[in-house]
């Protein structure tokens, strides 16, 4: 059964969520840049049984609008419309996933509303030490072009459909090691139709680059997030992949600093989609209510 769609008014932008539904605790959800909640599809179907699986679009994904300034695509700008989406629900605690981008938001939705995370899975979370002051920092927040927001701005916009989206995803890095679920839902959510017949991003190129930018730089971005690491309000895991693209010792760094543990797994930066039954295990084991 496919999730209930529905969207929320915050600061000027309209904010798109994805509900699951399921008797269980709140499960929310937050993807990487570039992504959408829709990403989360294969997991949440599986979970709803256990949990009621909540996506957020972060802004500028997914079904929610894009912000016009890099300004506005600040880390707890995204934590803020989450927690948006939240108190819209009634739900006022949660236990969380959040990959990347939405690993970030998710420490940053703990300073906003202590007490509303009762638990955090954080998969390669976008949280790093200014330059300068300890591993993982300097390689994100050095000077330079940013390649990750250069090769943003070269993604291809608009295609003639999805199925061409596919074979094209599937064929290639970085996403042809995702699960064909996973890969279909992120291609099915996180497209629009346009009038003409043919589909585009959701995501706007620039906006994904504008948080690739700020994310190892800014006061709102990846160094606030590891700022907040120390005081976190709810228990938290700490998972990265042998097979990362991320900065060496980065994910360490996070372990030192919160006390968490630290998992190592098989795999790229989206383990979780290269392997629904052992992101399901994950949920499991270190997210219980």
């Amino acid at each position: 059964m496919d999730p209930t769609a529905l969207s929320v008014e915050h600061d000027g932008l309209r904010i798109g969520a994805l509900d699951w539904g399921g008797d269980g605790p709140p499960l929310l959800l937050l993807h990487p840049n570039g992504f959408c909640a829709g990403l989360f599809d294969p997991i949440a179907q599986r979970l709803r049984g256990e949990y009621r699986p909540i996506g957020v679009d972060l802004r500028g994904h997914g079904a929610s609008d894009a912000p016009a300034t890099r300004e506005a695509c600040g880390f707890t700008h995204a934590a803020a419309d989450v927690l948006a989406v939240l108190e819209a629900l009634g739900v006022d605690e949660v236990v969380a996933l959040g990959e990347s981008l939405g690993g970030a938001a998710t420490i940053l939705l703990d300073e906003l509303a202590p007490g509303i995370v009762r638990g955090a899975l954080l998969c390669e979370a976008i949280a790093i030490p200014r330059a300068g002051t300890g591993p993982g920092g300097p390689s994100l927040a050095g000077s330079g072009e940013n390649h990750m927001a250069a090769a943003a701005r070269r993604r291809r916009t608009v295609w003639p459909d999805r199925t061409t989206v596919l074979e094209s995803y599937g064929s290639r890095p970085p996403l042809n090691v995702l699960e064909p679920d996973a890969l279909a839902a992120y291609v099915r959510w996180g497209f629009r139709d346009r009038p003409d017949g043919t589909v585009e991003l959701a995501c706007p190129p620039e906006v994904e680059a504008w948080y690739f930018e700020g994310g190892g730089t800014d006061d709102d971005g990846g160094p606030r997030a590891f700022a907040h690491l120390a005081a976190m309000h709810a228990p938290i895991t700490i998972v990265c992949a042998d097979g990362t693209d991320l900065p060496a010792g980065m994910f360490a760094a996070q372990a030192e600093v919160s006390g968490a543990p630290l998992v190592e797994v098989h795999g790229s930066h989206f383990f979780l989609q290269e392997d629904s039954e052992r992101a399901i295990a994950l949920v499991r084991e270190h997210l219980s209510w």
